[in-house]
């Protein structure tokens, strides 16, 4: 894989060029598929840290364990997409967010993407919207994406 090329960067207008689906198409190649194990991964993350919660409320976090889930799980993808323009599951697998200008997240685009997610997450209907963007769209993006006008890539190789 090539690496993400920023020398595209003009400093005076701050503009980045995302990577063309046609003629990069190595940035999109199995996204989907890496972005529902990243999925899968982060709700282990979340339940674990849930879990560990649990004694320090006395254990009275069962009664209200799916707010907890929800609060966590909010926090948790706000603070790491916005640290690393990727959760933790989507560090593991070598996929990353760019905003449309092609630059990392940071704190604000990272709660906006994480609160889409969120409402999609919440319906139904808005979810199966944003898998079949996701499959059928050539920068494989979800209806957040979509709004936002963000990607998510396979992560230049580290030297």
């Amino acid at each position: 894989m090539t690496q993400y090329d920023m020398s595209q960067h003009n400093a005076n207008t701050r503009s980045y060029a995302l990577p063309d689906p046609d003629i990069q198409a190595e940035f999109y190649e199995d996204v989907t598929f890496k972005r529902l194990l990243a999925w899968l991964i982060d709700t282990a993350v979340i339940f674990v840290l849930c879990v560990l919660v649990l004694p320090f409320t006395a254990f009275t976090g069962i009664l209200f364990f799916g707010a907890l889930l929800f609060f966590f799980g909010f926090a948790y993808r706000v603070v790491t997409i916005a640290t690393g323009s990727a959760t933790w599951g989507m560090r593991l697998m070598s996929i990353e967010l760019r905003q449309s200008d092609g630059a990392r997240f940071g704190l604000g685009a990272a709660f906006l993407h994480t609160l889409g997610f969120t409402i999609s997450v919440a319906f139904p209907i808005l979810q199966i919207i944003s898998i079949v963007l996701m499959i059928t769209t050539a920068r494989k993006q979800g209806l957040t994406d979509h709004v936002m006008g963000s990607v998510l890539i396979n992560r230049a190789a580290r030297y």
